[in-house]
């Protein structure tokens, strides 16, 4: 199965939009989308909805979700992925590496593995 995304709700829709744009057939989500999580869910209530519905995260943040994987991973569950932004990186670039993960490779080769985008 390819990769599903789902973009935090600090990181910027016109990723989604271009990434549609690109390719019709990607599925990206962002939190507060019909279909995904609200606006203001918690970190641990995120993690779980991921892993019922097979989405990697795509975020920003470095400050609080570490501590929640491990804590959700120490509890004997799992997650699809998280892949970080790394700082100062532009749309384009995201949206590039995005689209270059969608197409080569396939989901489960992200699975409870936390990277850094640009790979």
């Amino acid at each position: 199965m390819k990769p599903r995304f789902l973009l935090d709700e600090h990181v910027s829709k016109a990723i989604q939009r271009q990434l549609r744009r690109i390719e019709k057939e990607i599925e990206v989500l962002s939190i507060g989308d019909r279909g995904a999580p609200p606006v203001g869910t918690l970190d641990p209530e995120i993690l779980i909805w991921m892993e019922e519905n097979g989405y990697i995260l795509i975020t920003e943040n470095r400050s609080t979700i570490p501590t929640h994987i491990s804590d959700h991973f120490s509890s004997g569950r799992s997650f699809p992925g998280v892949f970080w932004i790394r700082p100062v990186t532009g749309i384009g670039r995201i949206v590039e590496e995005l689209h270059m993960i969608w197409l080569a490779s396939e989901a489960e080769e992200y699975k409870n593995i936390a990277t850094y985008i640009p790979l």
